[in-house]
């Protein structure tokens, strides 16, 4: 029923310019200003050609889980990027990370290497090397 349809994905934050400033100027990404007023909304577009709708709640929570990952090639030179731009990287009690925040597979047969942080809102993102 829906595999043609164009799906696409949100979020909310609890300051639209904030994540206009991260996901535009931070991650580098398109990110296109919808709507006017009490209506303002975000649209990002990804790399993929997907878009994610991003609009504003008053009493927003962080998502508690990841609502976007990254795949990059090398994701020491990323980490690195990003760390010069402000972000930090998240710490999860569960996993082994080294010095930069990143958790790598458990042995050269499981070359996947994650690394998350979060937006001004508090939302958890990802970047992941397979």
């Amino acid at each position: 029923m829906f595999g043609q349809s164009k799906a696409f994905s949100g979020f909310s934050v609890d300051d639209l310019d904030k994540a206009r400033q991260f996901y535009g100027d931070t991650l580098g990404l398109q990110v296109e200003d919808t709507g006017e007023g009490e209506m303002r909304m975000l649209t990002i577009k990804l790399g993929s050609g997907a878009n994610v709708f991003v609009y504003p709640k008053d009493n927003h929570t962080p998502a508690s889980f990841t609502i976007l990952n990254f795949p990059v090639d090398d994701i020491e030179v990323a980490v690195d990027e990003l760390t010069k731009r402000g972000v930090s990287f998240e710490r999860y009690p569960d996993f082994e990370h080294d010095a930069k925040g990143i958790v790598k597979g458990p042995d050269t047969h499981s070359p996947m290497a994650i690394a998350w942080f979060t937006d001004p809102a508090g939302n958890v993102l990802s970047i992941i090397q397979e």
